[in-house]
């Protein structure tokens, strides 16, 4: 299966960032990409710190921001990762995480234009980068659970971004028999430079499958700057595709079941999926 992860800057315009990233989804689908997978919060990169604008910009889904995907997806007949958007809570749904909040969802489309599945990161991310201090918390509600899809031939586990740091997620679908684990992410220069890669990697080698990491590129209106360097990891831990680390690019690679085949024989006892 070929598929292209978008590197993608998005700023404080949703209809902009949905427009632009739509047509670098369609020139990835001319290119005969099958999976297509864009970063997380794709369809809005403001303020968050300002909780009306939060509000403002967060939607049902399928809302605005997914439904040219599922067009798109229904008519070419390829899979899309809409990598994460803001996701509008129900006042009455669960208390966790406080009221007037959204959750980050992940979103992937099925090659007939349905929503196959949505994840709702669990794993906040709360951390000082020099003298600024980071809240997801103060505009999200965490997830509860893991959620796994299919995709093709393809078994998929999905995550986003700070939850890659958390090894029991991944160890839960190593453990569901896992093909394709995504991590849409807005991850930071500061800790992308130091953990990046190797967290990545890491999360291949433990459960002998695919990681498919899409990244936001730039600097957003806190005047934090993302990472890049999208990468497409194998399940022997080696980088097959990465992304540049100051530009919106389409990353494209091969993925084949041959290749999860071949790790799990030569390691079968880290294959407790099957």
């Amino acid at each position: 299966m070929k598929i292209a992860l978008i590197q993608f800057n998005a700023g404080a315009d949703k209809a902009d960032n949905i427009a632009r990233a739509f047509d670098l989804v369609r020139r990835a689908v001319e290119n005969k990409a099958q999976f297509v997978l864009l970063p997380e919060i794709y369809n809005f990169r403001g303020d968050v710190r300002d909780k009306a604008l939060v509000a403002f910009v967060s939607e049902k889904i399928p809302g605005a921001s997914v439904e040219p995907f599922m067009k798109l997806a229904r008519a070419q007949g390829v899979f899309i990762l809409a990598g994460s958007v803001f996701e509008k809570a129900s006042p009455a749904g669960p208390a966790v995480g406080g009221a007037g909040k959204a959750y980050n969802t992940s979103v992937l489309i099925d090659a007939r234009g349905r929503v196959a599945a949505k994840y709702r990161k669990i794993h906040l991310f709360d951390a000082r980068l020099g003298d600024q201090m980071i809240h997801e918390s103060d505009c999200f509600r965490p997830g509860r659970a893991g959620v796994k899809t299919r995709a093709g031939k393809f078994t998929v586990g999905l995550s986003v971004c700070y939850d890659l740091r958390f090894g029991d997620l991944y160890w839960g679908y190593g453990a569901a028999g896992v093909d394709i684990i995504t991590v849409p992410s807005c991850f930071t220069r500061t800790t992308g430079q130091a953990h990046w890669e190797v967290l990545l990697r890491a999360r291949a080698v433990e459960n002998l499958c695919y990681v498919l990491a899409p990244n936001q590129v730039g600097t957003d209106a806190r005047g934090i700057a993302a990472y890049g360097n999208s990468m497409a990891v194998g399940p022997w831990g080696n980088v097959i595709a990465r992304g540049a680390d100051d530009k919106e690019e389409i990353v494209y690679a091969q993925i084949k079941t041959e290749e999860i085949k071949k790790a799990r024989a030569i390691l079968p006892g880290i294959n407790r999926g099957q």
